[in-house]
């Protein structure tokens, strides 16, 4: 069971962990999540020096090579502030597991420090900034996919449907078996790639049958993962990071 997540006032400053994905294929996701954190009046602090958070080798079973990652993350955030992050997998993996990655280690209570202060950006946006949003976009039909880790690990499969919901011309529309994984995964699509293929094909004829022409998620792999097979099918429907698709529409 996710423990209550207890929530501070709107800071002054945050750091960004940007993730791997954001940085190398999707970086107008992380620019758009630092627009609508400045817009809110937050200076936002980026520490060149962040690589990845570690959850590839993680979840491979590979723990010694993910702590080493991890435990270059763990100097770069010294400051109190709060560390916000444009993805519920990255997200799951350093508020979740990072204090049982460094269970025992010298490193034990600044994982738990930097754990304890690890927010997904949705889950920011809503608990932390109250952020109210002025939809200057035209009339739209959206789906949004929820990452696992961000509905299980962070037990947040509501903060995306309320920001959406905050967009007067947007209508969210459900799709059938909505907590469904799209089969990504992170390396699980790779070591189980008949089994993913199959997972996403049920997800993108999910999407579809709502009628939607756009699908909107917060993790950049479930994008890649489900755009990706409706590109293959040369369907029109497309995915768009919530950060890009908040910030288009109210800007």
């Amino acid at each position: 069971m996710t423990a209550v997540k207890l929530y501070p006032p709107r800071p002054d400053k945050i750091y960004l962990f940007g993730t791997c994905l954001i940085d190398l294929l999707y970086p107008e996701a992380g620019m758009d999540a630092i627009r609508l954190l400045e817009r809110e009046g937050i200076e936002v602090l980026f520490p060149e020096d962040q690589t990845c958070c570690g959850q590839p080798a993680y979840t491979s079973g590979y723990q010694q090579e993910a702590r080493a990652v991890a435990a270059a993350q763990l100097d770069l955030f010294p400051e109190p502030w709060p560390i916000v992050v444009p993805s519920g997998s990255c997200g799951g993996m350093m508020r979740t597991h990072y204090p049982q990655l460094f269970a025992g280690t010298d490193r034990e209570a600044q994982a738990g420090e930097v754990a304890g202060r690890i927010f997904e950006l949705t889950e920011f946006l809503v608990h932390v900034c109250h952020l109210q949003l002025e939809d200057r976009g035209e009339p739209e039909k959206v789906a949004m996919h929820t990452s696992c880790s961000a509905r299980r690990e962070m037990g947040l499969a509501e903060t995306g449907p309320a920001l959406l919901a905050k967009l007067g011309q947007v209508e969210l529309v459900e799709q059938a078996r909505a907590a469904e994984c799209c089969g990504f995964g992170g390396t699980f699509a790779v070591r189980h790639p008949e089994v993913s293929a199959a997972m996403v094909e049920d997800k993108t004829q999910a999407i579809e049958a709502t009628g939607a022409r756009r699908f909107v998620t917060s993790d950049c792999g479930c994008m890649m993962n489900i755009g990706g097979r409706f590109a293959k099918q040369n369907k029109a429907v497309e995915g768009e990071h919530i950060a890009s698709y908040l910030w288009r529409r109210t800007s």
